[in-house]
C-alpha cells in the first residue's frame, strides 16, 4: 500500500482554483443534505503559546471519504516568512480506514478558503458585480483575487493592508498574472467605497470593515476571523447585512464578527439566516433585492478539507506526481 505525500507545491499544481470551485459547491450542498458529518473543531491553546493547535475531522459522501485536518494557526507569524496556518491533511480510505494521503494543509487552506468564498460571491452578489477591494496581502488575499476572478468579471481591484510595503509587494507581484491594475490604497475605507464585492483577510482583533462604508447591493466574504474574540467587520455591517455562513455551529461558537455583534443585543439569533449550502440547495433565499447588502462568513469546514485531498489524491494517480511512500497493509499494484 502506498501513501501520497504533496507538498505545497505539490497541491498548487493539483488543485486549480476553477476545479476547486465546482468542489466546494458540491460538498457545500451535500452538506445541506446531510451527507457528511462534520465535528465542531476541537481547539488546544497552550499556555504562552501565542497561537492554537486546531483538529477538523469529517466524513464526506461522496465522494467517500474520511480524515481531518491538523493545523496550528499563528496570527504573530506576520513577517516571519512562515504562513500564519500550518499543518497536514490526512486521507483516510472511507471502507478499510487505511492511510491515503498525508498533504500539506497551508496550500490547501489558502485555495479551498477561497473558492468557497467563490461559490458564496457566485450565489450571492450581484451578477454584474466587479469592483473588488480585498483588505490584506497574505496568502488569502492572493488566492481570493483569483478565486473572485473565476466567478466574475473583475473590472477593478483595490487593496488595502496595515503594512503600505507588504499591500505594494502584493500588487507588484500579482498584478500582472491577474491581468488588471491593482490600486494599493491608504486606508480601508478608500479600499472600499464603492466596491461591490469585499473580501476581508486578515488577522485582525478588531474591525478592519465599517457598515457605513460598504455600498449598498455589495457582497463581502467575511474570513479572517476565526475566534470568537476577533473581528473584522463590525456590528452594523452584521446588521445590515443578509447574513449567512459555511457552517452554522461554527459560526454560533466560533465567529467573533457574530458572537459580538450578538453579545452587544444588536442582533437576535434568527438574524443568521442559514448555510451557504442550503442556498445552493435551494432551501433558503440568497440576496432578494439589487440592494440588499449579503455576508458571508467564512469559518472553513472539514469536508471544504476533503473534498480537496481527495481530489489532489486522484489526480496524483492518475498524473504520477507528488512522493508515494510504501506503508503497511496489501501491497501496491
Amino acid at each position: 500500500m502506498r501513501v501520497l505525500f504533496a507538498n505545497e507545491a505539490d497541491v498548487h499544481a493539483l488543485l486549480p482554483m476553477e476545479r476547486c470551485v465546482a468542489l466546494m459547491r458540491t460538498a457545500l450542498v451535500a452538506h445541506a443534505r446531510g451527507d457528511a458529518l462534520l465535528p465542531l473543531r476541537m481547539v488546544l491553546r497552550p499556555p504562552g503559546v501565542p497561537g492554537v493547535l486546531a483538529v477538523m475531522p469529517g466524513w464526506l459522501g461522496e465522494p467517500a471519504g474520511l480524515g481531518l485536518k491538523v493545523v496550528s494557526v499563528m496570527p504573530g507569524n506576520l513577517g516571519s516568512g512562515f504562513d500564519s496556518h500550518q499543518g497536514v491533511v490526512m486521507l483516510f480510505g472511507a471502507v478499510h480506514g487505511e492511510p491515503l494521503a498525508i498533504l500539506d494543509a497551508t496550500a490547501i487552506t489558502s485555495i479551498r478558503t477561497a473558492a468557497a468564498s467563490a461559490v458564496a460571491t457566485d450565489a450571492l452578489a450581484r451578477p454584474d458585480a466587479g469592483d473588488l477591494a480585498i483588505l490584506g496581502s497574505g496568502a488569502q488575499a492572493r488566492t481570493h483575487l483569483e478565486a473572485m476572478r473565476a466567478v466574475r468579471t473583475v473590472r477593478r481591484v483595490r487593496l488595502w493592508s496595515r503594512t503600505r510595503e507588504r499591500a505594494e509587494s502584493f500588487a507588484r507581484a500579482h498584478a500582472a498574472a491577474a491581468g488588471i491594475a491593482i490600486e494599493v490604497c491608504a486606508g480601508a475605507e478608500d479600499a472600499v467605497r464603492g466596491a461591490d464585492l469585499v473580501c476581508t483577510t486578515t488577522a485582525s482583533r478588531e474591525p478592519v470593515l465599517r457598515g457605513d462604508w460598504v455600498a449598498p447591493g455589495a457582497h463581502v466574504n467575511a474570513v479572517g476571523a476565526c475566534f470568537p474574540t476577533h473581528r473584522e467587520i463590525d456590528t452594523g455591517l452584521v446588521l445590515r447585512s443578509r447574513f449567512f455562513t459555511d457552517n452554522r455551529e461554527s459560526c454560533t461558537h466560533e465567529a467573533g464578527d457574530w458572537l459580538l455583534a450578538r453579545a452587544e443585543g444588536a442582533i437576535p439569533e434568527t438574524h443568521l439566516l442559514g448555510e451557504l449550502g442550503d442556498v445552493l440547495a435551494g432551501g433558503i433565499e440568497g440576496r432578494r433585492s439589487h440592494d440588499d447588502v449579503t455576508v458571508y462568513e467564512s469559518l472553513g469546514i472539514a469536508i471544504e478539507d476533503l473534498a480537496s485531498a481527495h481530489e489532489i489524491h486522484a489526480r496524483a494517480l492518475a498524473m504520477g506526481a507528488g512522493t508515494w511512500l510504501e506503508w503497511g497493509g496489501p501491497p501496491s499494484a
